[in-house]
């Protein structure tokens, strides 16, 4: 299969893109401006198998990567995720996450690309009412980077409804964490705020200290509640969406493991794999902060072949740690 990956050489479309090369057969091409993206990613991965790497931005003019490409299908990363920034520059997430969504659907109408994978969020159902959410939950995006996922997700369903021949899958991904077990990638993002990368962060020396935002949550000890997905399983649900693409219609997938750990279990744990007791301060709630929010999972692994295989927080702390000791 000929397959875009827009946003490849970040986090999570850098260990895509590995999966995609472990499992062979497709010719691929990665598109990133490296903003946020790793070159080091990129080079490490050219050693597992040959792909063409674009350096450009999504308001370039694409026509001739599109018709040299040919592509099958596009995997669409290439967006800005700090919930904070996007309250205070809400253009800036407007622009690159939502209207350049529209522009590559232009040239998927143009080149004929009919399978598109877009990468979505749990942040689009807001703070839900109920813990689990289903695909069916209502969708009520609490600040501008949920809600340009939102319309970006609106966006490709209309575009589906003009062309019987494109089909799309929209992953709606709850909290990434860890890192490539071989140790090849890991998350570089810079100014993380991910609760996993700051606590190894911390157990490392690296920051000082981390705080816990808010005990006071209705929860079993107070502090909120989230669902921690490995990233190469996540990865490897990209892979079972396209194949699922390939037989069937459009659709939306919840993705994560369907079970939570609470902030404070994830520190205890955190401490336990490093072996360090690392200094933890309290600090007040932080605005729009859910206490409760778990995947209800259930339509990826009924409907697709997507079976993650490392469903353990230990792991997910092991390998996001062993990679902040390499950088």
């Amino acid at each position: 299969m000929n397959i875009l990956i827009t946003g490849g050489a970040g986090y999570i479309g850098s260990h895509v893109l590995k999966a995609l090369l472990t499992q062979g057969g497709h010719k691929i091409t990665v598109l990133d401006n490296l903003s946020k993206g790793s070159a080091e990613a990129l080079k490490t991965l050219k050693k597992l198998g040959e792909f063409e790497f674009v350096n450009a931005n999504l308001e370039d003019d694409l026509s001739e990567v599109f018709s040299r490409g040919k592509f099958d299908a596009i995997i669409h990363f290439a967006a800005f995720i700090e919930v904070a920034e996007s309250v205070a520059k809400p253009l800036k997430y407007y622009l690159n996450n939502t209207a350049n969504v529209a522009k590559i659907l232009t040239y998927c109408d143009r080149f004929g690309v009919n399978k598109f994978i877009f990468s979505s969020t749990a942040a689009v159902y807001g703070e839900p009412e109920v813990g689990e959410v289903t695909e069916e939950n209502q969708t009520a995006p609490i600040n501008p980077y949920g809600m340009s996922k939102l319309m970006s997700e609106q966006i490709i369903k209309d575009f589906a409804a003009t062309n019987k021949y494109f089909k799309y899958a929209i992953l709606r991904y709850f909290n990434v964490a860890g890192a490539d077990e071989e140790g090849l990638i890991g998350q570089r993002y810079p100014n993380a705020t991910h609760l996993i990368k700051v606590a190894v962060q911390t157990a490392l020396g690296k920051r000082e200290s981390m705080s816990i935002f808010g005990d006071d949550y209705p929860s079993n000890d107070g502090t909120c509640v989230r669902d921690y997905i490995h990233v190469s399983d996540l990865a490897d649900a990209h892979l079972s969406a396209l194949e699922y693409l390939a037989q069937n219609g459009s659709e939306v997938f919840n993705v994560g493991y369907g079970h939570g750990f609470s902030v404070k279990e994830v520190i205890q744990t955190a401490k336990k794999v490093s072996g360090v007791n690392f200094l933890v301060n309290k600090a007040p709630r932080r605005e729009g902060d859910p206490a409760i929010l778990i995947s209800n999972a259930t339509k990826i692994r009924t409907k697709t072949n997507w079976k993650p295989k490392r469903e353990n927080l230990e792991l997910i702390i092991k390998t996001a740690l062993e990679w902040e000791k390499k950088i």
